[in-house]
């Protein structure tokens, strides 16, 4: 029962607290608009990339146009659900332990993580890579004639679920390492860049760097996964990604626990 309330008390304080960043969004309505026009111009270039690519060649790595550009919107849709709740990782990754500013959370009445995390709930960005993206998928899936069956509908809104919670936990182990090093922002960049390679299909990749966008920054498991069984039914790796979901997060929370023990025992 105690475990049942502790729940139903951090899911009021996630409503209310979501409530709150909406209505900042309303207030500042001007940032709002600039991030969601920066955004929307960096995926017009991505996809008209991708046009221009396909303009010389027919397929690429065996996937047509509509496939490629399916891909793309899916991956928006993790990284989108992610973006809403975890962005404030970037402060700790940046400046919280730099500047003395963690301790805060470390006295709330609520865990540090939740309290860290309740900072910036729904951040703009992710409401337009989750619309952005679920337009390209709607539009390229009806291009393609896509007619997923009973259990590919049922399943594809856990694949954006555990896509997300991965893209979470690289976030959330990355930005546990400031503990240690004050600020691991240069860390944090470069695995976010990393995860930008998802976007396209792994085919196309250097083994090398296949294995590495697989089995050690796992962000096939966010995009590339999904999407080849949601078009063609190939469960290869889609099978993995539980163990995978499971292994990244619990990884990510034991570095955090580590980090978090070791600042409160040098008093920052």
């Amino acid at each position: 029962m105690s475990a049942l309330r502790t729940a139903a008390r951090y899911a009021r304080l996630s409503w209310f607290l979501g409530g709150v960043g909406l209505h900042r969004l309303v207030t500042y309505r001007l940032d709002f608009l600039l991030g969601a026009g920066a955004f929307l111009v960096r995926v017009g270039v991505q996809t008209a990339v991708v046009g221009l690519v396909f303009r010389q060649v027919p397929a690429v790595g065996g996937w047509s146009y509509h496939e490629v550009v399916f891909l793309l919107g899916f991956s928006l849709l993790p990284r989108g659900l992610d973006h809403l709740f975890t962005d404030q990782l970037w402060e700790l990754g940046r400046k919280l332990v730099q500047r003395g500013e963690f301790y805060r959370h470390l006295v709330r009445p609520v865990s540090p993580l939740f309290s860290l995390l309740s900072e910036r709930f729904f951040h703009p960005d992710g409401f337009g890579e989750l619309i952005v993206g679920g337009v390209l998928v709607g539009w390229s899936g009806s291009r393609l004639g896509l007619d997923p069956t009973a259990t590919q509908w049922a399943l594809a809104p856990l694949l954006v679920v555990c896509g997300a919670l991965i893209h979470t936990a690289v976030k959330l182990l990355f930005s546990s390492l400031s503990f240690w090093t004050v600020t691991s922002l240069p860390a944090m960049y470069a695995a976010n860049q990393v995860s930008e390679f998802a976007a396209y299909p792994l085919d196309i990749y250097h083994p090398t760097l296949r294995s590495l966008l697989t089995w050690v920054l796992p962000f096939a498991f966010t995009s590339y996964a999904p999407c080849a069984y949601l078009l063609t039914g190939d469960t290869d790796l889609l099978v993995w990604l539980p163990a995978v979901t499971a292994g990244a997060l619990g990884l990510a929370l034991a570095v955090w626990r580590r980090g978090l023990s070791t600042h409160e025992t040098t008093g920052s």
